[in-house]
C-alpha cells in the first residue's frame, strides 16, 4: 500500500496542504510551533488503504518544531488520478426491490388471501347465474362485475384487518406470522389500512349507485365490525353460535342474493328472479359457511382457550368438531348429487353428479388420514376446505 509522505522543510515553514474540496495543493503559512492537521484523500495506485498518522518534526539549530498528529481516513487509491472527494454511493436498486417485495408480502398476509380468493370467485360465480344468453356476456356485464368485485374485496380487507387489530395477542399464539402479531405492522398502520379500505369500499358502492351492492357492503360492514370489535355487547366471535351466524349471513346469504340482484336488477335492468340455481347456491353455501365457521377455530384452540373465546372447538373438542364439519360437507354433497340427478339438462346432470361425487370422495379420503394431533396438519386441512369452497363455486353456474 502506497503512503503519502511529508517532506521536512526549513524556516519559515510553508506546508503544502491538500484541499479535499478542490483537489489541489494550497500553500499555507504557519508560525513556529503551529501544526497542520489534515485529512488526506487521494488516489495513488489501484488499491485501497488508510493514510498513516504522520508526526512532523523539524529541527533548526537548538529549536525543534513538532507537528501534530495527522488524523486519517480511508481513501480510494487510483493511479494517475488527481486528488478529489469520494463520489456518493450509487443507488442500490436491489435493496429497494427487496423493501418493496417485503411490503407487498406483509400486505398479502394481512389481507388473508384465501378469503380474498373466495370472495372474488363467489361473486363471479353468482353473477354468471344472471346470464340468460350469450348476448348477456358484454362490456356492460364485465363492468358491473368488476364494480362488485372491487368494492367487495375492499370490504373484505377491512373485515379481516379489523379482526387482526383486535386479535393481536391471540394471534401471537395462533398465527404469529401475521403482520400485526409479528410486529411488522404497528397498530397505527393497521388502523390506517382498515379505515382506508372501508372508505374505498363505500366510495365505490356510492359511485356505482347500485342499491343491492351498497346494502351488501353495508350489512357486511356491520356484521364484520360486530364480530371483531371489543366493546360491550359486541365482539360476537366470543359466542360460538352468533359467530357462526355472522359468517353464514355474509358468505351464504349476502353474497348469493345481493350480488345476484346487483347483476339482475341494476346491470341488466331485469326484474328479480330467484332461479333454481340461485336457491341451490344459497342452500349449499349455508352448509359450507357453517363448516368454515366451525373449522376455522380448530387450529386456533390454544389461543382461544387462553383468551376466553368460547368456540365450539374449545367447548366440544377438536376431534368432535372436525367430524361434525366433515359430516356436514358430505351431507351437502349428497344433496347436491340428488338435485343434479333431477335436472332436465343432460350435461348439467352429468357435471353436477360427477363433480360432487369426486369432491365428496376426496374429502372423505383426506379426512381419514388426518393427524388431529398436528396443528400444521389441521391448518393444511382447513386450507383444503377452502379449496373445496372454490371448487363448489365452479360447479354452481353449471347447475340447471
Amino acid at each position: 500500500m502506497d503512503s503519502l509522505l511529508l517532506r521536512p522543510f526549513s524556516l519559515p515553514p510553508r506546508l503544502c496542504c491538500f484541499s479535499s474540496r478542490r483537489g489541489c495543493c494550497v500553500p499555507t503559512q504557519y508560525s513556529i510551533n503551529q501544526a497542520c492537521v489534515t485529512t488526506l484523500r487521494c488516489r495513488v495506485g489501484r488499491s485501497q488503504g488508510c493514510l498513516a498518522n504522520h508526526l512532523l518534526r523539524q529541527t533548526h539549530g537548538k529549536s525543534t518544531y513538532h507537528g501534530r498528529l495527522h488524523e486519517c481516513s480511508h481513501i480510494n487509491a487510483t493511479s494517475g488520478d488527481s486528488i478529489e472527494s469520494e463520489p456518493p454511493k450509487a443507488y442500490d436498486s436491489t435493496s429497494a426491490w427487496k423493501s418493496i417485495l417485503s411490503s407487498l408480502n406483509a400486505f398479502y398476509r394481512f389481507s388473508r388471501p384465501h378469503t380474498i380468493i373466495g370472495t372474488a370467485i363467489s361473486i363471479v360465480s353468482v353473477s354468471l347465474l344472471a346470464i340468460e344468453g350469450l348476448s348477456d356476456i358484454s362490456p356492460l356485464f364485465v363492468t358491473g362485475l368488476l364494480e362488485a368485485v372491487v368494492a367487495a374485496l375492499f370490504m373484505n380487507v377491512y373485515i379481516v384487518g379489523l379482526n387482526q387489530l383486535f386479535d393481536i395477542e391471540i394471534d401471537k399464539v395462533n398465527k404469529p406470522g401475521l403482520p400485526l402479531a409479528s410486529g411488522e405492522y404497528s397498530v397505527t398502520t393497521g388502523i390506517a389500512i382498515v379505515s382506508a379500505f372501508a372508505l374505498m369500499s363505500f366510495g365505490v358502492g356510492w359511485v356505482v349507485g347500485s342499491w343491492p351492492l351498497f346494502w351488501a357492503l353495508f350489512i357486511s360492514f356491520i356484521l364484520g365490525t360486530a364480530y371483531s370489535i371489543n366493546i360491550p355487547f359486541l365482539r360476537w366471535k366470543r359466542f360460538a353460535v352468533v359467530a357462526a351466524l355472522c359468517i353464514l349471513a355474509v358468505r351464504a346469504v349476502i353474497v348469493q342474493l345481493a350480488f345476484f340482484l346487483h347483476m339482475q336488477t341494476f346491470v341488466f335492468r331485469r326484474p328479480a328472479n330467484f332461479s333454481r340455481p340461485l336457491i341451490f347456491a344459497t342452500a349449499f353455501m349455508s352448509f359450507f359457511s357453517v363448516v368454515i365457521a366451525l373449522f376455522k377455530d380448530i387450529p386456533d384452540i390454544d389461543g382461544d382457550r387462553i383468551f376466553g373465546i368460547q368456540s365450539f372447538s374449545v367447548r366440544l373438542g377438536q376431534r368432535r368438531v372436525f367430524w361434525i364439519c366433515v359430516s356436514l360437507l358430505e351431507m351437502a354433497y349428497s344433496v347436491a348429487m340428488v338435485i343434479g340427478a333431477t335436472s332436465s339438462c343432460i350435461w348439467s346432470k352429468l357435471v353436477t353428479v360427477l363433480g360432487h361425487a369426486v369432491l365428496a370422495s376426496v374429502l372423505w379420503n383426506r379426512a381419514r388420514s388426518l393427524d388431529l394431533m398436528s396443528k400444521a396438519a389441521i391448518t393444511s386441512f382447513y386450507m383444503f376446505v377452502w379449496k373445496l369452497f372454490y371448487a363448489e363455486y365452479l360447479l354452481i353456474p353449471l347447475v340447471r
